[in-house]
């Protein structure tokens, strides 16, 4: 029987218990944070798999995902949709409101909520959540706030080493392991 491997500090995994909704940031976190442009002015972005198949672990999990961004575009509501992400709100620098509202939407309070950001428009969110992350890329001051760091840079697999972190602490990583290894 496939055993898991993957190992976080216990007081990490104690702080992440009961989490019931994970805020995201979108560039710097589930991209690169690169913006790239074609000749059209057409804007492109770049979505790393392990972190999209996190998102749908995590969602299986039990555990909701809601996307806040400060920039809108296409691409990112085309993967966002195909990720099966409903909690979505684009466009909008002042974040903490969005999450707020998503939160009463969801019947669930800050205590129940982690955020994962890079830049200066998402410690609101991270002030307030019981579990803040960041990327290796994120900002100073945002790395500073973090409870956790993940190893993967933002758009390289650190979205899915915070999903991982949320499934082990909630008790569901192991099941999901050995259902995927059937």
């Amino acid at each position: 029987m496939l055993q898991p491997t993957l190992n976080f500090p216990p007081g990490l995994l104690l702080q992440a218990q009961g989490i019931k909704v994970v805020f995201f940031d979108v560039d710097g976190v589930l991209t690169d944070g690169g913006l790239y442009f074609t000749e059209a002015g057409e804007t492109l972005k770049r979505f790393h798999t392990l972190d999209g198949h996190g998102l749908k672990l995590l969602q299986r999990g039990g555990i909701t995902p809601a996307v806040i961004s400060g920039r809108d575009s296409q691409p990112l509501r085309l993967r966002l949709q195909a990720l099966g992400i409903a909690h979505v709100q684009l466009g909008t620098e002042n974040k903490r409101p969005a999450a707020e509202q998503m939160l009463a939407t969801l019947g669930l309070s800050w205590q129940d909520a982690a955020a994962m950001g890079d830049d200066w428009p998402d410690l609101p969110l991270m002030q307030c959540a019981a579990l803040a992350c960041a990327p290796p890329n994120a900002h100073l001051e945002v790395r500073a706030l973090a409870h956790h760091v993940t190893q993967a840079a933002g758009g390289a697999g650190a979205v899915r080493e915070l999903c991982d972190l949320l499934l082990v602490a909630s008790g569901k990583y192991a099941g999901l392991l050995r259902e995927s290894a059937a």
